[in-house]
């Protein structure tokens, strides 16, 4: 799967990277932390991250300075992630969702349609949610049953979103919709921009989740909801094509958001058994944890060297991202679900109690299997790669 270039050289860690880094960290660890276990325990979003991530410009860093964003290429958007992640996976889906709805706009949108929306996005004036999966159209995002009609100049979309990270809160929705019925499956899918305040469009209820509990997901309704023909992204026929390129960039975002939650745990885990004693010792110094600790580590670091691989390859636009991407998250978010499975089990009774972030983290983690395709779904994306070589 090879581009050809030397392994040393697929991506590098320089001083602007660290710099990013141990200012996020600042920024996560006083203004997002103490409120984390809050957040969780109340199922609110977190509105002091929100806030301290427009202030710090980590809201939407993807966006091109053109646009008024900051221009963080996509290693170090993946170190915003990683490092809010570390503290509060639910505010880490700030910054990761807000690319993941623009990045079509980025990708296929025209000049104008790039003109309007970037530039609130990186104020942080609005938020930005991609709208793909269905009820019955999950893992299988070409049998969606929303319609999008033309109608003189406009267009008028009817249909049902399901599983939709920062509903009610976003202003600017990425909305696929099919624009010819009768037209090739695949390629008869549109994507358009619907905002917060067009008539007809409403939130369903927010879901029940078993973690990231301070990132809203809900419903998106569309009844009959009427936007001008201008705010179709690329041309019709175009919308799977550029969300399914879209999920290439943004698998390797959920990867990193993995990679926080397992650092988390793990250095939670590491303070706690050098402070524990039984048997008149630190547990840290008992093997069989030294050996846990060993391989919590070592996958970490693994998983963190295949985000930061495929971040280096979304910058650039390599042709087997595809690949990189959908393994990156896999590898990472497995890993993150060991991690924090072991994290609780490395502080015993206190692990499972919420006490202690530990079990958060270890719920949290779980989401990062399933959501931006199930890892089922991307070992079929790698394994199609392969194939095609």
């Amino acid at each position: 799967m090879s581009t050809g270039n030397p392994s040393f050289d697929l991506f590098r860690i320089n001083e602007d990277h660290e710099a990013l880094r141990g200012a996020v960290r600042a920024v996560a660890d006083n203004k997002i932390a103490p409120y984390a276990a809050q957040v969780d325990e109340e199922s609110r979003y977190p509105q002091e991250a929100h806030d301290a991530l427009v202030a710090s410009d980590f809201f939407a860093p993807h966006v091109p300075e053109e646009y008024d964003g900051v221009g963080a290429d996509a290693l170090a958007t993946c170190i915003v992630i990683e490092e809010i992640a570390r503290v509060c996976a639910s505010s880490s889906l700030i910054p990761a969702v807000n690319k993941l709805g623009s990045m079509p706009v980025i990708l296929g949108g025209s000049a104008e349609l790039k003109a309007k929306y970037l530039p609130p996005l990186a104020r942080g004036e609005a938020g930005f949610s991609y709208g793909l999966s269905e009820r019955e159209a999950g893992s299988d995002t070409a049998s969606m049953r929303t319609r999008a009609t033309r109608d003189g100049d406009d267009w008028v979309i009817n249909g049902q979103k399901s599983w939709i990270t920062g509903a009610g809160i976003s202003e600017f929705y990425t909305v696929l919709a099919v624009t010819d019925p009768d037209g090739q499956r695949g390629s008869n899918v549109s994507a358009f921009v619907v905002e917060t305040s067009d008539e007809g469009f409403s939130f369903g209820e927010k879901e029940r989740k078993l973690g990231i509990k301070g990132s809203p997901t809900r419903e998106l309704h569309l009844d009959h909801v009427r936007i001008p023909g201008d705010r179709i992204i690329g041309e019709p026929g175009e919308g799977l094509k550029i969300a399914l390129r879209t999920l290439d960039h943004t698998r390797v975002t959920i990867g990193a958001q993995a990679v926080g939650i397992a650092q988390g745990a793990l250095d939670f885990a590491v303070a706690y058994v050098k402070e524990r004693k039984q048997f008149g010792r630190a547990v840290a110094e008992f093997q069989g944890l030294q050996f846990m600790l060993a391989d919590m580590a070592m996958n970490l670091e693994a998983a963190r060297q295949m985000v930061y691989v495929a971040a280096a390859k979304s910058e650039r636009g390599d042709a087997d991202l595809a690949f990189f991407g959908a393994a990156a998250k896999c590898f990472a978010s497995d890993m993150a679900m060991r991690v924090t499975t072991d994290a609780v089990q490395l502080l015993g009774g206190a692990g499972y109690v919420r006490d202690f972030p530990v079990e958060r983290m270890m719920r949290d983690a779980k989401i990062t299997q399933i959501y931006e395709g199930t890892n089922q779904i991307q070992r079929v994306v790698m394994a199609r790669q392969i194939l095609a070589r």
